[in-house]
Parts: structure tokens; C-alpha cells; sequence
């Protein structure tokens, strides 16, 4: 199958396009082995095909094996007319979306959507990172809920300070004009706001001599020795001329955006996921939904998330 110009455009199309097991089938294949069907255990690329069951028997170590072998789709009793269409919304939706919505949309639970959320936000997970340069953004927020909208009870247990007291901090680096003269963006979630987080975040995440902008905080303040550090004081104002942090504040609202408006309510220690998909979205946005599509699925190989890990009910060996 020839992906390039095969690859559907919209949603509409991606579902028809997915609806045959053997058109799935042959996309995903070609994806992993575009020169010829691999042995994932062995590497022996003598094997034969079952059509009845669409599996291939390797020839050298005798074991049979799928497609979904090591891959985000791994033991999922889910076909690929459902994964592929799945991983499609996730990463073409603005704001991303839902495990209920998917659900309604695929004809499956709301459990095994959020399962399979979870596993497409793993496949879109960047690797290793080359550090950023020449003109960088550094700032830093909040996630968590507003103390209005809390119980009394939750906000007494949860609010014991002011500012981002009860909230979970995210750092986030931003280079300007990167390839493509796009911006590029990385987020992470920090333990807090300190000088011994974040600057030792910023030292390695970008290169020396690089121009970095960030606000007042004075977590910030020891760059000078190693960047053209330049500050803007948000009491005073929030441009001039080029220093500013106004990229990665757009980043963080639609980050916020999709959270509040999608999934309404994210668990602390399921928030780094959610930063791997909208940074995703954003560092592509400049690209088409099928060549999006096809980024995101050349992530799946070599990947995987089990119910277990997920949930933090796996027992580490010991």
C-alpha cells in the first residue's frame, strides 16, 4: 500500500478508510516493515502467511505473530478498524478528545477508550531531544482545579496557601522560529517552582550562549552565566520588543483549554501524558491531519502500556 498517497484527509475518510481488516492490516504492516514482514522476536524474515486468522508463522523460532506484536496495540482484543480511526482523533481534535466521546464514537466502553487514550498519548511520546537554541521561552504554570468550584471540605484539605498551593506545576520551553521556522515546544511536570528545579531543567534542555526570556521569577535569576538571559517583568508590562514569554503563554492556554473543556478532570499523575499529547498537536500544527496521522503512527512500534502500569496497580519486582 502506497501510504503518501493513499492516506486519507479527514475524519470521514480515515473511517471508511479503516474499515477493512485487510486494508488495517496492510497499513500497519508496511509501516513497520516497509521491506518486507519481520520476525518481532527472531528477526527471521521467513514465515508464512494464516489468512483465516491474519497472523504470519515464523519459519525460525516456529512462533506465530501479529501485527500488533510490539506495538501500543499489543494484547488489545480491539481491532485495528477501531485503533487506527482512535488514534486519528486524538491527534487531529484541537482540543482533544474525551474517553466518553470516543466511546459513543468507536462503539466501545468508556474504560477501554481511556485505555486506548492512554496508550496513543505513549505512541506520540517524544524520544531523546537535541537541546534547543538561539532564541528560547521559559515559563512555568499551574493545573489544577479552581478553589471556587471545590467542595468546601476538598478545598480546606486541598488549599493551604496561596497562588499554586494544591496544583500541580508544569515548566515549559519554547524555541522560536526552530525547522520549518515554526516554534517548538517541550513541557514537563516539576515537583515546584524552586531555582534547584528549574534552573537545572533549562541547562539541559538548552544549548549555551542561546538568548532565553522568562518572567521576573527569581527562580531564573543564576542564567546570566551561561545564556543572554533577558527578563520581562509582568507587573510592568508583557512585551518589549522581543523579550517576552507570549508563545508558551498561548501554549498554556490551550493546554488549559482542552483540559477544563475536554477532559474536565486530569489525576496529577496522569498530567505528563496529557502534556505529550498537546505538545504533539502543537509542534505539528503546521502540518496536515494525514501526515499528522502518520507521524503519530510511526510512534507505535516499540511501545507499550499495560492496564497494570496505567493505573499504578502493577507490583515492581523485587
Amino acid at each position: 500500500m502506497d501510504t503518501e498517497t493513499r492516506l486519507p484527509e479527514t475524519l470521514t475518510e480515515a473511517v471508511r478508510f479503516f474499515t477493512d481488516p485487510d486494508v488495517c492490516l496492510a497499513f500497519v504492516a508496511n509501516l513497520r516493515w516497509p521491506g518486507g514482514v519481520i520476525c518481532p522476536r527472531c528477526g527471521s524474515g521467513e514465515h508464512s502467511f494464516l489468512s483465516t486468522r491474519r497472523l504470519w508463522k515464523c519459519k525460525g523460532c516456529k512462533k506465530q505473530f501479529s501485527v500488533k506484536l510490539g506495538t501500543i496495540f499489543e494484547d488489545s482484543p480491539l481491532g485495528l478498524d477501531k485503533w487506527l480511526p482512535a488514534l486519528w482523533m486524538v491527534v487531529n481534535c484541537k482540543n482533544g478528545i474525551s474517553s466518553y466521546e470516543m466511546a459513543r464514537a468507536l462503539g466501545v466502553t468508556q474504560k477501554s477508550a481511556w485505555f486506548m487514550n492512554h496508550r496513543i498519548r505513549l505512541a506520540v511520546q517524544e524520544g531523546t531531544f537535541e537541546p534547543m537554541s538561539g532564541e528560547v521561552e521559559v515559563d512555568e504554570t499551574f493545573i489544577g482545579g479552581r478553589a471556587r468550584n471545590m467542595h468546601k471540605g476538598r478545598r480546606e484539605q486541598k488549599i493551604t496557601g496561596t497562588g499554586g498551593a494544591g496544583k500541580t506545576a508544569v515548566m515549559g520551553l519554547l524555541e522560536r522560529h526552530g525547522e520549518g521556522g515554526h516554534s517548538k515546544v517541550r513541557a514537563k511536570v516539576v515537583p515546584n517552582v524552586r531555582r534547584k528545579t528549574l534552573s537545572p531543567e533549562v541547562r539541559e534542555n538548552v544549548a549555551e550562549g542561546s538568548e532565553v526570556f522568562t518572567d521576573a521569577l527569581k527562580s531564573y535569576a543564576d542564567l546570566s552565566d551561561a545564556y543572554v538571559h533577558q527578563v520581562i517583568d509582568h507587573a510592568e508590562c508583557y512585551v518589549k520588543g522581543k523579550v517576552h514569554t507570549n508563545g508558551l503563554e498561548n501554549f498554556w492556554s490551550l493546554l488549559k483549554r482542552s483540559i477544563k473543556g475536554t477532559y474536565v478532570s486530569v489525576e496529577p499523575f496522569h498530567l505528563f501524558r496529557y502534556l505529550d499529547e498537546q505538545t504533539f498537536r502543537f509542534n505539528t500544527r503546521k502540518v496536515k491531519d494525514g501526515a499528522r496521522f502518520l507521524h503519530a503512527a510511526a510512534g507505535i512500534i516499540g511501545k507499550r502500556l499495560t492496564y497494570k502500569a496505567l493505573t499504578g496497580s502493577e507490583v515492581p519486582a523485587t
